[in-house]
């Protein structure tokens, strides 16, 4: 293990399970090697003078605001790894709730655009990425009903609907099937959301280990575990 905790994030669509794994990898950073990882979002507002565009391009996307959404992410996201990431894993892992690969779906969505250019777009101006993207899978129809069911989450009548949901899962598994191609998402992990919370984060942890991403496991000791 190097002098750096790993940055790792977490995607999938909404009622995957993401806040389930990201408050049972705190735990168990927490519990066994008593580090609390700090958890961030995939838009930290940390950039203001971008935060106007990032709203924007998020609820009212149009041709028009495209290119400044695009550059605003690309700003907050930079700052985020300059004060919080970078800074942080000197001493603890970094969660994201989504990163990289969700900015991929939206703009592929709502914009026609194909990933890899976006990516393209995104990589020229991005200083880094998380070592790890654990990617959560499970059919639109079961994770949206999933969503559903929990108290108190938003409805976007424009994004909550089966037909936008699929076309995100099929940016994903698109991007997740050729992960070489997207070497800002460090390497990516596919787990079945359709598992256990137990058995899923079982799953995510072994793959941690075997990149050798948990603290105090060198990486040839987790691959040989």
């Amino acid at each position: 293990m190097t002098n750096r905790y790993p940055f790792i994030a977490i995607e999938g669509l909404d009622g995957t399970g993401k806040t389930t794994l990201r408050k049972g990898l705190f735990q168990l950073w927490q519990g066994l090697f008593d580090t609390t990882p700090l958890c961030v979002l995939t838009t930290n507002f940390l950039s203001p003078e971008h935060a106007g565009q990032i709203v924007e391009g998020k609820y009212r996307p149009s041709a028009e605001n495209r290119a400044s959404y695009l550059s605003a992410i690309v700003a907050d996201k930079n700052t985020t790894l300059q004060q919080l990431v970078e800074p942080q894993r000197r001493a603890r892992p970094v969660i994201a709730d989504r990163w990289l690969l969700s900015e991929l779906a939206f703009f592929a969505v709502k914009h026609g655009a194909r990933a890899e250019d976006t990516y393209k777009a995104l990589a020229e101006g991005l200083a880094a990425g998380p070592d790890a993207t654990l990617v959560l899978e499970l059919p639109a129809a079961d994770s949206m009903l999933r969503a559903k069911d929990r108290a108190g989450d938003a409805v976007r009548a424009d994004w909550d609907v089966h037909h936008v949901q699929s076309a995100v899962q099929e940016v994903y598994a698109e991007v997740t099937g050729s992960p070489q191609a997207f070497p800002l998402l460090g390497t990516v992990v596919r787990l079945d959301a359709g598992a256990t919370p137990a058995q899923v984060l079982g799953s995510a942890w072994t793959a941690l280990e075997h990149l050798g991403l948990i603290p105090g496991l060198p990486a040839d000791e987790g691959k040989e575990s």
